[in-house]
């Protein structure tokens, strides 16, 4: 028997920190409204949503608090850290916790080198939701449903795989798919996700610098991984999608050196086009990295290391500034850093390297991006996440702040284009890291800002809604739709994290936001239609990292 979904709280918190109400489901059609309550025209929200901005949770030392979502909308559990998995190992019991140590921290116990005083928390990850038909499980007898987010876990020494059962009841809410690929290797950690309709693969990315990768996964139970960096080479890679010619894009977020004296740090990342020989086989095919034409010497903006003749690099060059100026577009193409065709070599490679010899062109950490709905997979929005540090000199005109870019091309396949500025990050609006459509015009980006930033500014993550038929060089910001919180369990490890051998994160983070209707043809590639936000069959999800690892579907509030 499958669990009815109006079995898990929903709760809806709105407004000032600390106001909690129950609420029920029902289309909303209110009208965006600033945090004075006035009309926010110069913040348009979600279309169909009408989304109230909402004012950011502070952080303070030893203050829980709940996460705040515009009124329009509740959020409920879907799965939480400590929930047991039908099919747990040693290692690995519960969703979220593995088991190295208890749950909570005994009384009065503080880390210590080599001493373990709470269960590593595995942080699960990007949220890849499908309606599958014929799913089976670790109950032979048991009927799953057909409704499944799949994540990859980010971290731990070793990464595994989970599906959550949206269908099922708490017994068999959450199923163990991978701990090791086909040949035993255990999994690396994992972050960004997807799926590719043609391989009908699961693809997941490891942000693990020249470790990292992509790996595919079947989507049943016994899952088959298998490393395919040997097409699609070694990175810090994070965020990954398709387009309608069945391309897979790969955004990658690799940190750069530090600058001497400064907290600013040096472009480090690329974007990556991986096109398939046979778009059903991703272990042959073509690598390209992004490159950027340079508007002032007409050559690629290529990487800058720190050196003699240049002291920092190239994070403070007269193109990175341009590339961070509202109203210009530089010409871009793709060029090629590795074909399987003419490498029979079978090995994995270092893509990180290859782009920079190729003179493509680095970024401030872009982590995710996504195709528009309704352009025919021809613009696509990528963010830079930025140095995170309110010391960094990068943050006022070179990026340090992060940034919301627009890459346009005449057809996904096309091998030159134009990039531009959408939004330029500051204090309130930065670290920058997931991303999804909630429409053809309104996207979302979450922020992973860190716990040196949070303190920084005195204000934990956000989730924001930006209107792309709005111009943000004049100031207009986004809504904040969701002010994460922190709980519990995440404020104790921010206490925990000053002790020396305590292995777990502090503040909550937010990660995986994913809007998808969950149609594992081609006709559901992320982009190929557009959202109906909340309504006929889009689903709205996202995880709250660390503390209690909880990922939450948020829902239209009834008024």
């Amino acid at each position: 028997m499958r669990s009815s979904r109006r079995l898990v709280a929903r709760v809806a918190v709105a407004g000032a920190v600390g106001s909690v109400t129950l609420a029920g489901v029902v289309a909303v059609g209110a009208w965006a409204q600033g945090a004075d309550g006035h009309d926010a025209h110069d913040r348009p929200g979600a279309a169909g949503l009408r989304l109230t901005d909402v004012p950011a949770n502070p952080k303070a030392v030893g203050l829980t608090s709940p996460n705040v979502l515009s009124p329009e909308l509740v959020e409920q559990a879907m799965a939480q850290g400590s929930m047991k998995l039908e099919n747990p190992t040693a290692d690995v019991p519960y969703y979220g916790y593995r088991g190295d140590g208890p749950l909570l921290p005994a009384p009065g116990d503080l880390p210590a080198a080599g001493h373990t005083v709470e269960a590593s928390k595995t942080e699960p990850d990007k949220n890849t939701y499908l309606v599958l038909h014929g799913q089976r499980g670790a109950d032979p007898h048991y009927d799953y449903g057909t409704h499944f987010v799949f994540q990859g876990h980010e971290a731990g020494k070793t990464g595994y795989i989970t599906r959550i059962n949206l269908d099922a009841d708490a017994a068999h809410r959450v199923t163990l798919l991978a701990t090791k690929t086909t040949n035993g290797t255990p999994l690396p950690v994992f972050d960004g996700s997807t799926w590719d309709p043609w391989a009908q693969r699961l693809l997941f990315t490891a942000e693990n610098g020249n470790q990292g990768g992509v790996w595919q996964a079947t989507a049943g139970p016994d899952s088959q991984v298998e490393d395919i960096s040997a097409a699609l080479g070694r990175g810090g890679y994070e965020g990954i999608q398709n387009d309608s010619a069945g391309n897979v894009w790969v955004v990658e977020d690799s940190g750069g050196a530090t600058v001497p004296g400064d907290k600013a740090k040096l472009p480090n990342s690329f974007v990556y086009r991986f096109v398939p020989a046979d778009k059903g086989d991703l272990k042959h095919g073509k690598l390209q990295a992004l490159q950027v034409v340079s508007r002032r010497s007409g050559q690629p903006i290529g990487f800058q290391p720190i050196d003699a003749a240049h002291p920092s690099g190239g994070a403070f060059s007269d193109d990175m500034k341009d590339l961070h100026t509202y109203g210009l577009s530089f010409d871009t193409r793709w060029v090629t850093i590795h074909d399987t065709a003419t490498d029979a070599s079978g090995q994995a490679f270092d893509a990180n390297a290859l782009a920079k010899a190729a003179k493509a062109t680095p970024f401030k950490r872009p982590e995710n991006g996504q195709f528009r709905p309704g352009t025919g997979f021809r613009e696509f929005y990528f963010d830079e996440t930025g140095d995170t540090n309110a010391d960094s000199t990068a943050n006022n005109g070179f990026g340090g702040w992060g940034s919301v870019l627009k890459l346009a091309q005449t057809d996904p396949k096309a091998d030159t284009g134009t990039l531009s500025l959408v939004y330029n990050g500051d204090k309130a609006h930065t670290g920058l890291d997931n991303v999804t459509f909630l429409d053809a015009d309104h996207i979302a980006f979450v922020e992973d800002a860190g716990d040196t930033l949070h303190t920084q500014r005195s204000a934990l993550d956000s989730a924001y809604a930006f209107d792309l038929r709005t111009d943000y060089s004049h100031g207009a910001q986004p809504v904040r739709f969701l002010a994460e919180g922190r709980d519990p369990s995440a404020t104790l490890d921010s206490a925990l994290s000053a002790y020396s051998g305590f292995q777990n994160d502090g503040d909550n983070e937010i990660t995986g936001i994913h809007m998808s209707n969950g149609d594992p043809t081609p006709r559901g590639i992320l982009g190929a239609l557009t959202p109906t936000p909340l309504a006929d069959g889009w689903r709205l999800f996202w995880t709250q990292q660390h503390g209690d690892n909880v990922t939450w579907e948020i829902l239209p509030a009834r008024r």
